[in-house]
């Protein structure tokens, strides 16, 4: 055995075991509790970042871990390989998309698996293989005969750079979430899966995931974002239809004085044409369309608009009320039409004192009266309400279900509810996703294709040029084909589906990966490991993948082939990795192996060091795994990404931190070769004899770090404070006298503390925890041990006194374990028999414990 540590020749030595000897496949067990841990899978884009490293590994403590404790432990890994950086980077390097993606995977496999991640490989997926998607599309069929994917023109988000449609999810600060160029809008052709048919069981159930941080269902609510209110009909002034709104502020319609319009409403242009004000209408709706959507509607942000030379009336008043487009009105929420109420919301009192329009007061507050002629705000709480006709003088809150009564009995309204959530958009105008499997025949119209000619399977030799629409629509061979209904010739779908399509089942799909009957999933064994109990990744995903995972799930348990209502069980969202910046003023930011000594190696200029930010390849201040595993070891990198933070905060890179990482595995490794021939033939101490002074102490300690890493890990995966329980026992070992030579007691306690350390940190460390487990004389591989149990007698602290007043003073003392908790040292002194004779018949006002010392019992007569 070397003295020193090495830990590539030791990490590859168990790699190798491991996948030889097939320790982490695993199969169904009904004689076994299942545990289904899985970490979102990667976009293989060929190489895997730190990010991957910590969220894997966090993933992976948890698995190996639940193994120990028995469980029968799920834990896949898959590529989310559909998309279009592939196609990007395809045509940027003259490769077949196909070739590019599997190219990739082959590398970031390797990176995984030198991490030492104890996935069952068996189970890998790709989704851009036939065999995977086939199945997507045979969901599809059944979605459409259910009227749950249809097609419909609308207006939708366009990248001209990806040259394709983005869902709203997809549109950050009015950029393309993929490649950050300006998202513009077109009137397209589009299918959509109809998610809305969900709604209200998705929101009902995020109050049924105790499992999921508090933060993504307050997401995913506000996403969905359900109203109770009313839809009212402004009709035409010149009597040619209506303008239909939704409002939950039905109470405020009698001060409505004009009507706003979203920018990009079909309606918009409509009511402008062939007027004068068409050229000007034009201009700003072209202007507003380049506007981030978030920014048009905060509360800062300018409010603008344009006169469309038309009018609608007041249902309820009659009045005459100017029609105007605006930017802060979204045409995706409501109907994309707002009544204006200048004197009750602010955004419209600014807009109507811009440009000069008439307020009216229909709530007074309590202790004031509201003058238009000086208010300099809008009035938004709650009052006595005016100028509303036969609702005078109601409280405006109550008034809410009486007015749309009213507006009811007129037939220009009605209470409804309304949802901010749409229907989710899936065609996507590019080759390099699953085709979707639909016939278009001038007979006939649109055909699905029959279930037995799944899948319909992308072709391979497709030209390629990044010029816009999809390069499947250029393509004849695959395009033109014949009508399953009539048989005449027809022409293929060309649009290809979302990835995000792809990424709601695979999660099935791992429980069954290579089951190749209709429906491609086996029920039995999706009944087995479904749900997910433990589903790790970025938070990023919390409106996107994970709402779409539910409605999927939703659908699939619908058509009988999942049986659980919800996909995840436990989410957890770990946090960011950071690192502070480093620029030269002469060639930007800096690699930091550009950086030495401060200095850039190519100019040899001060470097300047910037604040920390999350890890990007744009700011350079990015590690590469494979250097760190190269320079430290995969052990190294996954206790430090463990010990840096708690796996929800953000986890700051420290070059310091990953050296003291490594220190302390040298420390563990040098404490085990101290002993190791000491304790290699002796039987670890199991409790028969009495023990005394540091033997007892460092057995006590030994099981409260026991207690300590298992609490921390079971219930609340605060690996940081586990590691550092085990550092807590490493210096009392070192620290702790070497016993005599032959005294097989102390060394059998100390084997029970070196075994102890080897256990614990085998989720953490396996590679180390492995070789040194070995190197003690045990046979059995450390991956296939139980988790170590704690005696809670001998975790106990030596027992204190604690001291028992009444009201201030000392009536008696009783012994206690040191580590007792409050509540029962509390009842212990009410209990005491002195106590108990002095207090009775008197009330016990409160009972004040001072920590390890004593408890004041305050009574009174």
């Amino acid at each position: 055995m070397e003295a020193k540590y090495n830990p590539a020749e030791i990490e590859e030595k168990w790699q190798k075991h491991w996948e030889e000897k097939q320790v982490f496949k695993v199969t169904e067990d009904p004689n076994k509790k299942k545990y289904y841990l899985l970490e979102m899978f990667p976009y293989p884009s060929g190489r895997i970042h730190i990010g991957h490293v910590r969220n894997y590994t966090i993933g992976d403590v948890v698995a190996r871990y639940k193994r120990m404790k028995g469980f029968n432990v799920l834990h896949p890994m898959g590529w989310d390989a559909f998309g279009m950086p592939a196609e990007n980077a395809a045509i940027e390097r003259g490769i077949h998309p196909s070739v590019w993606t599997h190219d990739n995977i082959d590398n970031m496999k390797r990176q995984l698996k030198r991490m030492g991640f104890s996935y069952d490989w068996d189970r890998e997926v790709a989704t851009c293989e036939p065999e995977y998607y086939k199945w997507e599309q045979l969901f599809f069929l059944w979605m459409y005969e259910k009227g749950l994917a249809y097609k419909k023109s609308s207006t939708v988000n366009w990248c001209p750079k990806c040259q394709t449609v983005l869902a709203n999810e997809q549109v950050e600060a009015g950029l393309c979430w993929r490649c950050g160029s300006e998202v513009g809008e077109e009137y397209l052709s589009q299918w959509f899966f109809r998610i809305t048919a969900y709604v209200d069981e998705l929101l009902e159930y995020c109050d049924k995931l105790p499992g999921w941080p508090e933060r993504v269902l307050t997401m995913q609510k506000n996403w969905i974002g359900k109203s109770y209110g009313c839809e009212a009909s402004f009709p035409m002034a010149d009597g040619k239809g209506d303008i239909k709104v939704f409002t939950t502020r039905q109470d405020t319609i009698f001060g409505a004085t004009f009507m706003l319009v979203a920018a990009e409403h079909p309606l918009v242009m409509e009511l402008s044409r062939g007027k004068a004000c068409e050229g000007a209408v034009r201009e700003f709706v072209e202007k507003i369309k380049k506007q981030d959507k978030k920014m048009r509607t905060s509360e800062y942000y300018e409010k603008e608009g344009v006169f469309l030379d038309t009018y609608c009336l007041n249902p309820v008043t009659g009045r005459k009320m100017p029609i105007y487009a605006a930017n802060f009105v979204l045409a995706d929420y409501g109907t994309g039409c707002v009544m204006a109420v200048p004197t009750h919301d602010q955004r419209d009192f600014e807009f109507a004192k811009k440009y000069d329009l008439p307020l009216i007061v229909v709530i007074q507050p309590h202790d004031r009266a509201l003058n238009v002629k000086t208010m300099t705000e809008a009035y938004t709480e709650e009052g006595i309400l005016v100028n509303s006709g036969p609702f005078d003088g109601m409280e405006n809150m109550k008034a809410l279900d009486a007015i749309a009564a009213h507006l009811e009995s007129l037939g220009r309204g009605r209470k409804t509810i309304q949802y901010r959530l749409r229907d989710w958009g899936i065609s996507r105008q590019r080759y390099w996703g699953a085709p979707i499997p639909m016939v278009i025949c001038e007979t006939c119209g649109t055909v699905p294709v029959p279930e037995k000619d799944l899948p319909v399977i992308l072709p391979r030799d497709v030209e390629l040029t990044g010029e816009g629409g999809s390069p499947l629509a250029k393509y004849a061979p695959f395009v033109e084909t014949t009508c399953p209904k009539c048989g005449k010739p027809a022409r293929r779908e060309t649009d290809t589906m979302d990835t995000f399509v792809e990424s709601s089942w695979y999660f099935d799909r791992f429980c069954s990966a290579h089951h190749d009957v209709k429906p491609g999933l086996d029920r039995a064994k999706l009944d087995y490991w479904m749900p997910v109990d433990q589903y790790i990744g970025g938070i990023e995903h919390a409106i996107l993948h994970l709402l779409y995972a539910r409605f999927y799930t939703k659908m699939l348990r619908d058509f009988g082939v999942v049986g659980c209502d919800e996909p995840f069980t436990n989410l957890l969202t770990q946090g960011m990795v950071c690192k502070e910046t480093m620029r030269c003023q002469e060639h930007g930011y800096r690699f930091p192996e550009e950086v030495r000594e401060g200095k850039c190696v190519q100019c040899g200029r001060e470097v300047v060091i910037g604040k920390t930010e999350k890890m990007s390849k744009s700011l350079k201040n990015v590690v590469d795994p494979d250097y760190l595993i190269q320079a430290y070891g995969a052990d190294t990198a996954r206790i430090f990404c463990l010990f840096a933070s708690p796996p929800e905060k953000d986890l700051e890179w420290s070059d310091q931190g990953v050296d003291g990482s490594y220190r302390f595995l040298c420390r563990i490794w040098r404490i085990v070769l101290d002993y190791f021939e000491d304790i290699r033939e002796v039987p670890a101490f199991s409790g028969e004899e009495a023990l005394e002074g540091d033997l007892k102490a460092l057995r006590r300690k030994t099981h409260q770090t026991i207690r300590k890493v298992s609490s921390d890990i079971e219930d609340r995966f605060h690996f940081n404070t586990a590691i550092s329980a085990v550092m807590e026992l490493l210096n009392v070992l070192y620290q702790f006298p070497r016993p005599a030579a032959g005294d097989r007691q102390a060394f059998g306690v100390v084997r029970e503390t070196v075994e102890t350390i080897l256990l614990l940190m085998d989720p953490i460390v396996p590679h180390i925890a492995e070789e040194l487990w070995m190197l003690i004389g045990r046979r059995e591989a450390l991956a296939d041990m139980a988790w170590p149990t704690f005696n809670p007698a001998i975790a106990s602290e030596e027992a204190i006194t604690i001291v028992i007043q009444i009201n201030g003073k000392v009536r008696s003392r009783i012994t206690v374990p040191a580590d007792e908790e409050e509540e029962s040292i509390k009842a212990q002194a009410l209990a005491d028999e002195k106590i108990a004779r002095q207090i009775a018949g008197k009330k016990v006002v409160k009972e004040i414990y001072v920590p390890k010392k004593l408890v004041n019992i305050v009574v009174r007569d």
